[in-house]
């Protein structure tokens, strides 16, 4: 069984093959693939498809959300309702801390024990004329298509037809540039078993390949008010949060979420790479998979930090694999406590 952990990091490299999770909106009718321009391991500059760190997150938030729920976890009134304000949604909240008259560091301590999601996640809190920050305990990067291995959406587009009932001449009128005439037609409508139908055509894309996925966990950080250096929270209400965090991103990687699932659920093809972890006050070595070695680069990163002697870096080899060490993980209890000021 391992020690209580510091800090965990994942480097994966994922395969996707005919997914559509994340766009950057439409030109006309054609729905656009996100792309980002990056430096490849060669130096080169490519231009390649991603999913945004911010879609990740949400994925991530709304598996440990449902966790919370199901487990018993505090959550403020906001994060109950799921409302994107969380704590800052919660007016008895603001209303006590206003009325008590609590500090910033009291602030936090608050917000720590009523709400578990707050403490994971993070959040700013802006009510009240206040600026008190709560940084996430959890970090996703952009999921960025590794250069040479993932196909741009743009090639890969695909003819989409809606039909609608006609809605009358004025909403004809207001809808006229909205809609593409069928090929032969005299006309912007068709008669089909006796209704009118409006015809409109789109292209929606779908993305295939192979991407770079980087998450780093906190863990230390679980209940930590980073003002006064103390936990506010117990450790038995630590070890049910951090079990909560381990298995919420587990759920992310074993059914991503985002746009267009409905018809384009993705094929997860393959999942690999390198989950690296620490037990005392060392970060968990992390390199991105766009770099080939970076499995063997963390372990050996690992092997030198804190005289050999307290950072663990396993190399993965399928989704069932990562799922087994995380197993093993959840169960370790308290992660590991800071020293108190």
């Amino acid at each position: 069984m391992p020690s209580p952990i510091y800090s965990l990091s994942l480097a994966i490299t994922a395969t996707l093959d005919m997914h559509n999770l994340n766009n950057e909106g439409s030109e006309g009718n054609q729905l656009q693939t996100r792309m980002v321009d990056v430096i490849g391991a060669d130096g080169g500059l490519y231009s390649v498809n991603a999913i945004s760190g911010d879609m990740l997150k949400h994925i991530q938030s709304e598996y440990f959300y449902n966790l919370a729920r199901e487990r018993g976890l505090p959550l403020c009134t906001g994060c109950r309702m799921f409302n994107p304000n969380r704590i800052n949604a919660d007016q008895a909240f603001l209303a006590r801390s206003k009325e008590q008259k609590l500090s910033d560091a009291q602030t936090l301590d608050e917000l720590l024990r009523i709400c578990t999601m707050d403490d994971i996640a993070g959040i700013l809190i802006t009510e009240g004329g206040r600026s008190i920050p709560r940084k996430s305990v959890v970090e996703f990067g952009w999921a960025i298509g590794i250069p040479d291995a993932t196909r741009e959406g743009h090639n890969q587009s695909f003819f989409h037809v809606k039909y609608a009932p006609e809605r009358g001449e004025s909403q004809r009128s207001q809808d006229a540039t909205k809609r593409v005439k069928p090929k032969g037609s005299e006309g912007d409508e068709e008669r089909t078993g006796g209704a009118n139908l409006q015809q409109a055509i789109f292209h929606r894309p779908a993305n295939s390949g192979k991407y770079a996925i980087v998450c780093n966990l906190e863990l230390a950080r679980v209940g930590y008010n980073d003002i006064t250096h103390r936990y506010a929270i117990s450790p038995e209400e630590r070890a049910r949060r951090s079990a909560a965090l381990l298995e919420s991103v587990l759920h992310t990687f074993v059914q991503l979420n985002g746009a267009m699932r409905s018809a384009q659920l993705p094929h997860l093809v393959a999942l690999e790479g390198a989950l690296a972890y620490s037990t005392k006050m060392l970060p968990a070595p992390l390199v991105s998979p766009i770099t080939e070695d970076y499995a063997d680069q963390m372990a050996t990163i690992g092997r030198h930090l804190g005289g050999g002697n307290g950072v663990t870096v396993d190399a993965f080899g399928s989704l069932g694999a990562l799922a087994e060490k995380f197993g093993i993980l959840i169960g370790t209890g308290e992660p590991y406590r800071m020293p108190e000021a």
